[in-house]
């Protein structure tokens, strides 16, 4: 187990303490980075499913309290007959969030900073990128990681009941909320709600979730340890602003194989879908290219399991494809589908479901799988029977790789995969079985080496958990190589051009090369699809990338690496301005060639002064939409720390005063008659004379080249 704790440390809520000396104290902005709200739901009898606690208030409508709560408890029909006195279980969900829904009262980790004082900084381009890029036009979604516990009691009406203690984000990070819930939920339950207090006073002392890093994040006198998925792999509609590095694209595997490369990256793989390993690699293809996918099980933890292993098969493509780990008949994107037509064109999503009446309602859907096995009657719950990364128990009869990698024919066989191909996914209303229903015939052949590298636990539980490790970095090894491999004849599309030795920094750098779908596949059909594809791929691979480039996830991903490498550029280039001796580099120079310089570096100035502007404003509007709910004198403070901050502008200020100085440099070796000239333009005498000295904000009159810059400073 790489992320959390130990499961025997957070399990029990008497080993897990929190320092009661004072009144927990919350810092709201802090939380928001992390966490929406905390909410409490309590199955009623004769209300349903309602909202006791929601921490802290106001942070909902009252359509996102029914989905939350409608989403926070296993389907009736799935849950399992399980007569201990409790039993626990843990799952996610995702819903989306219209941008309309009561935005000036929820915003959580709309804005992460992640300032680095080594890395690039902070362009126009991020917020343009994030504007730009995603599948989610005015809308967002909310993840929900619920903590159930189903009490039985025959001494209650219907034996028992069950509540739910749930956790809201906009963030996709399994490998915080699923430790911190393994903590909370016991805690909740023992001290009640004071649990969510703490909880939600402890998260607020957080640092700002950096993407891609290990994080140690305290909580009472335990310490999370995890790693938090790399920016490139987060949707844009998670609103984080992140500075991605431009060695994320590169068509190589990363050296460092500990830190993750996509979402979702402590997802169990191998354990929901040992019985289907065969599969995997049609599974691949059908994600890669943004196929519709209904995922069935029998539990909310084992079909919300296999929904997270599907997306993290693909990193570290940008996942663009909706998916929803928990799908009810409640939400409200459920009548849409069920109102599909045959003959429609059903929505690139992924659902995981538990209820069967899916499998009738949405017959149209294309693939269907169905995953996990119900779980025997135990005293023992789905959260002590596996760790917080989510794995399950070992089956007791084991794994047997020679029938996955060498399946000889016989006629039983033959006559089981007929029956089960005629049946269709309705047999399992009559009995659950692991299978894949889909016409989607793949050019990726099974890695039968792959497989027999897998290791087989047999019935340990304990030998199990180690074992499901390796083999799951097994997988995710390989499928990472496949999608890298994949990726990487677009590599050229986002190569960086620095500046010639010898030639002017000054000048716009280059554009990118250009793309075009029917020039890139007839480069790629004379050229191959490489060594490591061509010995995996049947002969119409290339039928494979087509479709890729029509499919949901080519262009998101596509323009985002198109602007983390733009972005790149401008850096590279605004870097070489910073390096340039202007002295020796205007010595060699004719007069014209000097004039060009004067106006190139004039022009630059003026685009830095834009920029730092736009961007300042940028986070102004998020600021202030953010401290909606505020005092004036608490957004004012915002405003104030962000003027000291780094987002103040150092950098921009730093290149403003290096570019003024070269523009006097140029200007001196002007002749006379011109030096008069520029300076009867009172807009380029006051850049000249040095008016504009110590200034670190720009103002905002700029139009073009030339045009006056009124700046105020930020003090």
């Amino acid at each position: 187990m790489k992320d959390g704790l130990n499961l025997a440390e957070m399990s029990r809520s008497p080993s897990f303490s929190m320092k009661t000396d004072s009144k927990p104290k919350l810092d709201r902005k802090s939380l928001r980075q992390w966490v929406v709200a905390f909410c409490i739901i309590k199955f009623d009898l004769e209300q349903g499913q309602l909202i006791e606690e929601c921490y802290p208030p106001g942070c909902l409508t009252q359509d996102e309290e029914l989905e939350v709560a409608f989403s926070s408890f296993p389907d009736s029909v799935s849950q399992q007959q399980n007569r201990s006195s409790i039993h626990d279980c843990i799952f996610f969900f995702r819903f989306r969030r219209r941008e309309n829904s009561q935005q000036g009262k929820v915003s959580s980790s709309e804005i992460t900073e992640v300032e680095e004082k080594e890395k690039s900084p902070k362009l126009v381009d991020q917020v343009k990128r994030l504007k730009s890029t995603g599948d989610c036009k005015g809308e967002r979604y909310l993840y929900g990681y619920v903590f159930n516990r189903q009490r039985h009691d025959e001494r209650l009406r219907r034996g028992g009941d069950q509540r739910s203690v749930v956790i809201l984000s906009h963030n996709p990070y399994t490998s915080v909320f699923r430790p911190l819930l393994q903590i909370m939920g016991p805690l909740y339950f023992d001290i009640g709600k004071k649990a969510l207090e703490h909880i939600a006073s402890c998260v607020s002392i957080w640092p700002a979730p950096i993407p891609g890093k290990l994080m140690e994040l305290p909580i009472g006198n335990a310490m999370l340890k995890v790693n938090l998925p790399p920016a490139h792999s987060l949707p844009s509609d998670s609103g984080v602003l992140f500075e991605e590095s431009n060695s994320s694209m590169a068509p190589f595997l990363p050296t460092n194989q500990s830190i993750p490369q996509g979402l979702f990256h402590d997802s169990d793989l191998f354990g929901i879908f040992r019985g289907l390993l065969l599969q995997l690699w049609v599974l691949w293809e059908l994600l890669l290219i943004g196929e519709p996918i209904l995922i069935i099980a029998p539990t909310p933890p084992q079909c919300c399991e296999a929904v997270a292993g599907l997306v993290s098969l693909v990193a570290p493509l940008l996942y663009s494809v909706d998916f929803r780990p928990y799908f009810t008949i409640h939400d409200p994107e459920f009548a849409r589908l069920n109102s599909l037509q045959e003959g429609d064109i059903f929505p690139a999503v992924i659902l995981g479901v538990t209820n069967l009446f899916f499998l009738k309602a949405l017959r149209t859907v294309p693939h269907v799988i169905s995953v996990g096995s119900p779980s025997p009657n135990s005293n023992r719950s789905v959260l002590a029977a596996r760790s917080s990364t989510g794995r399950f128990p070992a089956r007791p009869e084991g794994l047997g790789l020679q029938q996955f990698s060498l399946r000889k024919f016989s006629p039983s066989n033959l006559l089981s995969a007929v029956k089960l191909r005629r049946e269709g996914p309705l047999c399992l209303m009559t009995e659950h079985k692991e299978a894949i229903w889909s016409t989607y015939a793949a050019t990726t052949k099974p890695d039968t080496s792959i497989l027999n590298r897998l290791i087989d636990a047999g019935m340990s539980s304990r030998v199990e958990e180690s074992m499901s490790v390796v083999n799951n970095e097994i997988l995710r090894r390989h499928f990472l190589e496949l999608t890298t491999n994949f990726l990487a004849p677009f590599g050229p599309y986002f190569r960086v051009v620095t500046p010639l030795e010898g030639s002017s920094p000054f000048v716009d750098p280059p554009p990118l090369t250009p793309f075009n779908a029917d020039e890139f596949l007839g480069n790629l059909s004379s050229r191959g699809p490489g060594k490591f594809l061509s010995k995996r791929m049947r002969s119409n691979w290339l039928d494979l990338y087509r479709r890729f480039l029509r499919g949901s996830n080519f262009m998101p991903w596509f323009q985002r690496r198109r602007a983390v490498a733009e972005q790149e550029q401008q850096r590279l280039w605004r870097q070489a301005r910073m390096n340039t001796n202007i002295q020796n580099f205007i010595s060699q120079m004719s007069e014209l060639e000097i004039v060009d310089s004067f106006n190139a570096i004039e022009r630059h100035l003026l685009g830095e002064t834009q920029g730092g502007f736009k961007l300042f404003i940028s986070k102004m509007m998020e600021i202030t939409k953010e401290e909606l709910g505020c005092s004036i004198k608490e957004i004012l403070l915002s405003c104030r720390k962000l003027l000291e901050s780094e987002w103040g502008y150092s950098d921009s200020a730093a290149t403003f005063q290096k570019l003024k100085s070269d523009l006097r440099a140029v200007f001196n070796l002007l002749p006379k008659d011109m030096q008069e000239l520029l300076l009867l333009n009172p807009q380029k005498a006051a850049l000249l004379q040095g008016s504009l000295e110590g200034i670190e904000l720009p103002g905002n009159q700029f139009t073009q080249v030339g045009v006056v810059v009124d700046s105020v400073s930020p003090r």
